[in-house]
């Protein structure tokens, strides 16, 4: 328990070093850590050429950021079911034989079916149940409750020709849930795009998705990239036609008139309806450069398929301009003058690093599965955030001292190791949550000051171990101190089992604060155990063969 072999001793000063490392990041302007490249982009370049320029991000409560809540429309993934249901219908009905239906509309929150003869309805009822299937609804207490997908409305000799049709609440919940739980990994993955520090992306209540960022100071620049329904399709120019000034022209079957972006001019272009690609077809896109202009631009990749389509497309119609689509307007309509066969390409325009790089993010994170509308929005001033921060430094500074204070006159010496290994445990926190890119809120400031208690807790256990060593049992002071720590160890290693497993529940199941205070927890709970029960035993063996004491003043 005394001896510190080489290899364990090398590997206790790296570990520090190493949490020292990721410390002075925090106490370094963040000027001296990011410089903007070419582009503008901020860009780390370490400090003193080896230590890392990333420092603790703060959360929402601390360093202000902007608070928006979402609410999906569910009203539109209603009626895209219906449709859906009744093309689905349509199908179902289409068998062989003779046609069977009249007509299948939705009129309301049902699809109904008209038959031409009331003889065939039963037949075409038995088809239309080919649509059924089970789908599982809320769990009991014991198992899942399965339900189907359809009602029915009973068939009635008021309505010999009619067979209606609805998607079942347990349907439609599920649908709900799986639009919330997708629209939550879009925003997640638009927002990670954007670089922000850590965003709170969750669901509340039914229909609504929660967004806290950061340090973002401008809401509408996240409520715009959130809510662009990102729908990207590839289509053919008409040159032939004249969309007129305003875009009101007449146009033929099979074509539109879309408006240009205004990075592309702005005005109006005349498309072929028919899709040749969609962004389904799309595996990467990333900011570029304008090989012409050296202006950002935003370059694009297919998969195998789109490639082939593309090369195709561009292979026979050369010479003719096609459009890139982006929800309602034509984000750039360049002219086909050779082929392109490597399934990539750019989109350029007038674009600015950031606008090229949020389109970048739009085009990779994919479309929404619904609309998104914010309901409400909060900007959560930084100021508040320096205050909070002011109150948990003072904090932490009057528990430290407290604590200190009261192991110098309970402990001695043995009070000075204590407090060491409680100064090296706050900067392997703040090295962990440095290196480890976790985001510090105030709940986590109040995880920090637990965790000096807890550890402590730990030197009190060994220490009045080591007393009962010398005090019942008469040991020498060698022997006394190896007995304390060897005593305490089952007992500190258990407590903190425990509390680390609840800390790791909190961090996979909780979000927001509740997060962020178990992030500090866990991870003081695993520098609180190595400082109390390794490091601090390393000071007093130390000590121990230094000054060779024949009591120990405890």
């Amino acid at each position: 328990m005394l001896y510190f072999g080489r290899w364990k001793l090398l590997a206790i000063i790296g570990a520090i070093a190493l949490g020292v490392m990721y410390s002075i990041p925090n106490l370094v302007p963040e000027a001296q850590r990011y410089q903007p490249n070419a582009a503008g982009e901020p860009v780390a370049q370490g400090i003193w050429g080896y230590i890392p320029s990333r420092s603790v991000n703060l959360g929402l409560d601390l360093q202000g950021g902007s608070h928006i809540v979402f609410q999906v429309d569910m009203n539109e993934v209603r009626e895209r079911q219906l449709a859906a249901l009744r093309e689905d219908a349509q199908v179902a009905m289409q068998g062989d034989g003779p046609r069977l239906y009249r007509s299948v509309t939705v009129i309301g929150d049902e699809v109904v079916v008209l038959v031409i003869r009331p003889q065939d309805r039963q037949e075409a009822y038995d088809r239309l149940q080919t649509l059924q299937r089970p789908v599982q609804a809320q769990p009991t207490a014991t198992s899942f409750v399965q339900e189907n997908v359809l009602n029915f409305a009973s068939l009635s000799d008021d309505t010999p020709n009619e067979i209606r049709m609805s998607i079942t609440d347990a349907q439609f919940e599920s649908i709900q849930d799986r639009t919330i739980a997708q629209s939550i990994e879009v925003v997640r993955g638009r927002l990670d795009g954007l670089g922000t520090n850590d965003p709170t992306i969750a669901r509340q209540g039914q229909n609504r998705v929660l967004v806290q960022v950061p340090g973002a100071d401008d809401p509408q620049r996240i409520i715009d990239l959130v809510t662009s329904q990102a729908v990207m399709t590839f289509h053919m120019v008409d040159d032939r036609i004249d969309p007129g000034p305003n875009g009101e022209a007449r146009v033929p079957p099979g074509r539109q008139i879309v408006r240009r972006s205004p990075s592309n001019g702005g005005g109006f272009v005349v498309i072929e309806s028919r899709e040749l690609l969609t962004g389904e077809n799309l595996t990467d896109a990333g900011v570029s450069t304008d090989p012409k202009t050296g202006l950002p631009a935003v370059s694009f990749r297919f998969d195998p398929q789109g490639s082939r389509i593309f090369a195709d497309t561009t292979r026979n119609f050369r010479g003719r301009r096609f459009a890139i689509k982006l929800d309602d307007e034509v984000i750039t309509d360049p002219r086909i003058n050779d082929p392109i066969l490597n399934g990539s390409g750019i989109i350029t325009g007038n674009f600015s690093y950031e606008t090229a790089n949020d389109l970048a993010i739009l085009l990779s994170a994919g479309a929404l599965p619904a609309s998104l509308t914010p309901v409400d929005r909060r900007t959560i001033s930084p100021t508040l955030g320096q205050d909070q921060i002011e109150s948990g430094r003072i904090a932490i500074i009057i528990g430290f001292v407290g604590v200190i204070i009261f192991m110098l006159a309970a402990y001695g010496v043995f009070g000075i190791f204590s407090t060491m290994a409680l100064l090296v445990n706050v900067v392997l926190i703040l090295g962990a949550l440095s290196g480890l890119g976790a985001t510090l809120t105030l709940p986590g400031i109040a995880g920090i000051i637990l965790t000096i208690g807890m550890a402590v807790d730990a030197n009190v256990l060994i220490f009045e171990r080591i007393r009962e060593e010398v005090r019942l049992y008469k040991r020498s002071p060698m022997l006394a101190i190896e007995g304390g720590y060897k005593r305490a160890g089952a007992a500190i290693l258990d407590a903190n089992v425990t509390t680390l497993i609840a800390a790791l529940v909190l961090i996979f199941l909780g979000a927001g604060p509740v997060r962020g205070f178990a992030i500090t927890l866990g991870i003081g709970v695993v520098t609180s155990v190595f400082t109390a029960f390794v490091f601090s035993r390393l000071l007093a063996v130390t000590w121990l063969r230094t000054v060779k004491p024949t009591k120990l003043p405890l």
